[in-house]
């Protein structure tokens, strides 16, 4: 109604124009009126566009609420294995950018596009009205530079997805230059890294030009036809041909050059608002990717195991697969009985961490069953999974939060005291308790752990809630020899009474659990203590002679493990 209205004020000068410039004395109330009309409809189309805003924007603010709070109920219900398939900064970016990015569509784009559009075409049944031969006239300019723009925007948009990936190419350029600087620096390939990023932003650079040298000439036409000293130049000729030969009165001539303007105007305007069109559509896909990834099974009725007296944990003809006909786990069928430690060591690339987040339902098996205290894992509900469940993991994730919140995150209302025995047990108390403002520090700002004091408040997160079944995964990966052994400490206060699956390469750090479990290619190739698998003399004791005689415990050289001698690895 606003883009509708628009046109009235400018109509009206033209009538104004008619009326002081008839034949004989002004009607001077009629001149009056007509301003009166103008100044209404200006008020009036104040009101309405003011209005059309704000129920765009409270449309908005509803629809990013809407978005929103389904992409983090969304968020809340896929496996925990679909995050580490992707990074924080995607997931980010759509939950806020891309919500963000549609906001424009929402709230600006389409008011602005409907006024691109409904004003000339409001203005066009006023000018055809007034004369319908002069209007053709105007129409030529509109119809070329119209023309014109679609064909240019046809061109560049064939090749959007190609812009895309050039765009792509050269950020992965730059992030691999700067991330590698201080490795090919140290090598002295610091030239040779520099001349293939100079050669990625070369290669962009002409795809570029290219790209753009295919619609810039139709967008230099299109602008230059729907320009106003074009559209002025058509009306005054077409209608100075019309009026010599009698067939236009003079003052008709008015209109179209006080209107004719105001339709080329919003046409060219086009071009933006296509754009962010463009670029909302594009984040919409990306926040539906997101609201339609695989979601974790809700179970209609929920069951409880009991876990007074420890929990067992079984696992019956497991198979697991990442979306591909490969199975990476198959076959597999272990038993973790209550107050046990049980070691998964093996190659890379065997299937330990994978089978290790079968527990916390880091994914669901694609075939089999994983029971606790016999509860299919399926049958028990996530917030009650995770008072059964915890987990250490090599890479340790703290929030930006003071460490007190860090390390009660699994029980938001425990006591200080409560906090402090966790520390202490984790052996990381006295670190915490030499920082200026203790447990109340701000992760992130006031202090940053280093690697093997972040795993220590990881694992006394874990102790802190106290759940009978805990796996580790690689928990001393990234430690140094001083920090290891404070872990191992940690590591051990944690598994007291509890049910323990550790994922392994050091095999010297799981010498004396319980249980052994070697994978292989994902199947169980062999099971026993310690003792029993190196008497067995199989894959197992293979494996340790290679790390004795390397004398490098922490060697994760797959080739290596699988058997050869370091130079055949070579």
């Amino acid at each position: 109604m606003a883009a509708v209205v628009a046109v009235v004020p400018f109509a009206a000068v033209a009538e104004l124009a008619r009326v002081l410039l008839a034949k004989g004395p002004a009607d001077n109330g009629a001149a009056w009126k007509v301003a009166g009309v103008a100044a209404g409809a200006l008020l009036l189309w104040l009101v309405l566009n003011t209005a059309a805003g704000a129920i765009a924007h409270a449309a908005d603010l509803d629809f990013q609420l809407s978005v929103r709070r389904r992409l983090v109920d969304k968020l809340g219900r896929v496996p925990l294995g679909w995050f580490t398939d992707r990074g924080a900064g995607g997931i980010g970016k759509a939950v806020q950018h891309d919500v963000d990015t549609m906001h424009h569509l929402v709230a600006h784009s389409l008011l602005n596009l409907t006024a691109s559009v409904v004003t000339p075409l409001a203005t066009l049944v006023y000018l055809f009205v007034v004369d319908w031969r002069m209007a053709l006239i105007l129409m030529i300019p509109l119809v070329i530079g119209v023309g014109l723009f679609v064909r240019m925007m046809m061109t560049l948009d064939a090749q959007t997805a190609a812009y895309e990936q050039a765009q792509e190419r050269i950020v992965s350029r730059v992030i691999e230059f700067v991330e590698g600087i201080a490795v090919v620096k140290m090598f002295g390939q610091a030239r040779r890294a520099h001349q293939q990023y100079a050669q990625a932003a070369d290669d962009f650079t002409t795809f570029f030009i290219a790209w753009i040298s295919k619609g810039y000439r139709a967008t230099a036409a299109s602008a230059l036809i729907l320009g106003p000293v074009t559209i002025l130049l058509t009306v005054l000729v077409g209608g100075t041909a019309l009026i010599t030969s009698g067939s236009l009165d003079p003052l008709d001539l008015l209109p179209f050059a006080i209107l004719g303007l105001s339709v080329a105007a919003p046409l060219q305007a086009l071009d933006f608002h296509g754009h962010d069109m463009e670029m909302a559509g594009l984040a919409a896909k990306r926040v539906g990717t997101l609201l339609v990834a695989p979601e974790l099974a809700i179970p209609d009725a929920p069951r409880r195991p009991e876990a007074d007296a420890g929990v067992r944990v079984e696992m019956s003809g497991v198979e697991f697969a990442y979306d591909t006909d490969r199975p990476v786990l198959s076959g597999i069928d272990l038993v973790l009985e209550p107050g046990s430690v049980t070691a998964l060591v093996g190659t890379s690339g065997s299937g330990k961490s994978t089978l290790a987040k079968l527990l916390p339902r880091f994914f669901d098996p694609t075939a089999g069953t994983v029971t606790a205290g016999g509860v299919d894992l399926r049958d028990i509900a996530s917030d009650q999974l995770y008072r059964l469940v915890s987990f250490v993991l090599q890479d340790v994730q703290l929030l930006d939060a003071s460490v007190r919140d860090n390390i009660r995150l699994a029980r938001p209302d425990a006591d200080g005291e409560t906090v402090r025995r966790a520390a202490r047990a984790a052996a990381i108390g006295r670190r915490i308790e030499e920082l200026p403002h203790g447990y109340d520090s701000m992760v992130g700002t006031e202090i940053r752990f280093s690697g093997g004091e972040a795993q220590r408040v990881s694992i006394a997160r874990a102790i802190l809630a106290d759940t009978p079944i805990v796996v580790l995964d690689e928990a001393t990966a990234h430690a140094d020899p001083e920090s290891e052994a404070l872990i191992q400490d940690a590591l051990s206060e944690l598994a007291v009474g509890r049910t323990v699956l550790v994922v392994a390469h050091r095999l010297a750090s799981v010498v004396g659990v319980d249980r052994i479990v070697v994978l292989e290619q994902g199947r169980m190739a062999e099971q026993g203590t310690h003792e029993e698998l190196l008497a067995a003399d199989g894959r197992y004791a293979r494996m340790w002679r290679l790390q004795e005689q390397a004398g490098a415990e922490d060697t994760e050289d797959p080739a290596v493990l699988a058997g050869m001698t370091k130079e055949e690895g070579r």
